[in-house]
């Protein structure tokens, strides 16, 4: 049977080492790495990330059309991370201008998101996968000053929600600590 797990957490709380520790009971894993390289600090963010996952793993570098893409891999698990980023891409891909912007586009671009991850986590149920999703909390801050900043602060919240309410269990992970809060 499947299951689908998420882990939360700030910016370096810890939140991908707690869910790669998740699945270090096997190797038959596919990481879905939803990152694109757009400057040398997420180059040197990417390679971090690589020198520090299990090297069995196979890795998919994609962030859209994800539930298509899985149907070829035979791997039991899947790690996807990260949900943030995959959220970011499909934004900007969208578009561009954030600054004259409806709030009924708002709601269709929200809407564009979460149909994808829908799609995505049901064909992972159809396929009996076990998934562990990686995403941040970014509600807790500040009102973010400019307008992208608050539009993306809303969508992820509402993705969040979303990708945690299709999710067997939800861990929030702060300095490191996994606390379950659902399942």
């Amino acid at each position: 049977m499947s299951k689908l797990t998420l882990v939360t957490g700030g910016c370096r709380s810890g939140k991908s080492k707690y869910g790669e520790n998740l699945l270090k009971h096997t190797d038959d894993v596919l990481y879905i790495a939803t990152a694109i390289v757009t400057d040398d600090e997420m180059k040197h963010r990417i390679e971090k990330h690589k020198e520090s996952r299990n090297k069995k793993w196979q890795t998919l570098e994609s962030y859209k059309d994800l539930y298509k893409k899985i149907e070829r891999f035979t791997e039991r698990y899947i790690f996807l991370d990260c949900v943030t980023i995959m959220t970011t891409n499909l934004m900007f891909e969208i578009t561009t201008n954030y600054d004259n912007i409806s709030d009924d586009e708002i709601d269709k671009i929200c809407d564009s998101i979460k149909n994808e991850f829908t799609l995505f986590l049901e064909k992972c149920k159809e396929l009996d996968k076990e998934v562990v999703l990686i995403t941040n909390e970014v509600g807790w801050g500040l009102v973010p000053e400019n307008k992208l900043s608050r539009i993306f602060r809303d969508i992820q919240g509402f993705i969040n929600q979303h990708v945690a309410n299709i999710c067997n269990e939800v861990y929030l992970v702060c300095c490191g600590q996994g606390l379950k809060i659902k399942g």
